[in-house]
């Protein structure tokens, strides 16, 4: 490990000299991309030069007390030092193999969350619309901004699917593990006589697709226009601004009526079909390498039921990590962390002993 800590403490060191060069600062494909890696490589130096200062300070306390003729006090004084430093050495250990572990490359990247309403007809409407909420609010709290790509309502205010960009530092390592299964248990709007009701919403979160991700031929891209259809207006059914994108190699298709615009719903919906086809490469890529891992939590098949919201015992469940929460009304009020946090210790932990087995 102290050897790639080596490496990297002297590439950054190489980086740095470049990003001073005039040549550099004016190659807009070059700065970008050392910035970026400066970026990545300054936590993990910083976290071992903070290492290499505490293990200085371990050995000289170490070296103080082993030479013995100290004054009580100084002796407690050295003594707790060394402590406090041991244990700072034991942290910042455990913190260094996290930062080694192989980055997810699209974890710097903006993402596009589908919803979908399943099982459990407008309940699950209705429900998918709180989670659209959820979402929407944590990525506030966060400082990140949604942006609606598209979006089917019902009558009663429910959402049968919904697709939103986030953009923000840090969006898909964040959100990443949503995806799956959503059940909420609770007593629908629709509900005469209060019995608890079972829905369920599908949740798909994929890493935004650029032009350098995926080439797409838009020779095998159909687009159609329609009339928009909703709740209705002036604007509504006098001109074919709807557009609907059909990808023919796979049948996969996309609609976008949300702007008045015909050319703005056809970026929209060629930007949900790109990052729709780099998740799916990187669905079969990942399956091929890392099936065996996957199947540590879970499954990890999509259909896979990954969470319950309880709202009559005020109860989130995570079934992939075990994790309960009684605290359901701040959840859904974008309260996600503790969830979120939960479940990245879990996958750097499966990481860690993953990467423990191969060593």
């Amino acid at each position: 490990m102290f050897e790639r800590l080596r490496d990297v403490a002297r590439r950054l060191d190489e980086v740095s000299y470049q990003l001073q060069d005039p040549a550099v600062l004016a190659d807009p494909a070059r700065y970008p991309a050392l910035m970026k890696e400066y970026k990545a490589l300054t936590p993990v130096v910083d976290a071992y030069s903070a290492y290499r200062k505490a293990e200085a300070a371990c050995k000289e306390a170490r070296a103080l007390l082993e030479d013995g003729g100290l004054e009580p006090d100084f002796k407690e004084m050295v003594q707790q030092e060394f402590c406090e430093n041991r244990q700072k050495l034991e942290e910042l250990g455990r913190q260094l193999k996290i930062l080694l572990l192989p980055r997810d490359e699209n974890d710097g990247k903006n993402i596009i969350i589908e919803i979908r309403a399943g099982a459990g007809g407008e309940e699950a409407a209705l429900f998918a619309h709180s989670l659209w909420r959820m979402y929407a609010m944590y990525a506030e709290r966060q400082g990140w901004r949604c942006e609606v790509l598209g979006c089917s309502e019902t009558e009663l205010g429910g959402m049968k699917e919904i697709s939103f960009l986030v953009e923000g530092q840090g969006a898909y390592s964040r959100l990443k593990f949503e995806s799956g299964v959503h059940r909420v248990q609770r007593v629908p709007e629709t509900e005469t006589q209060g019995r608890v009701h079972t829905s369920t919403v599908t949740v798909a979160v994929m890493p935004e697709a650029q032009e350098v991700d995926l080439q797409l031929d838009l020779s095998e891209v159909k687009i159609d226009t329609f009339r928009s259809s909703g709740a209705g207006g002036q604007h509504i059914n006098k001109t074919s601004s709807a557009i609907r994108v059909t990808h023919l190699p796979t049948g996969m298709v996309v609609e976008c009526q949300d702007e008045r615009s015909q050319y703005k719903n056809k970026d929209k919906a060629l930007k949900v079909l790109r990052s729709r086809l780099l998740a799916q490469k990187q669905a079969a890529q990942k399956n091929e390498i890392d099936a065996a891992r996957r199947s540590q939590v879970g499954t990890g098949d999509r259909s896979e039921r990954i969470r319950t919201y309880n709202f009559p015992q005020g109860r989130l469940t995570d079934h992939r990590v075990g994790l309960t929460l009684y605290k359901l009304g701040s959840i859904m009020n974008g309260g996600l962390d503790e969830v979120l946090d939960t479940l990245v210790t879990a996958d750097q932990a499966e990481k860690l002993r993953a990467a423990g087995e191969e060593g």
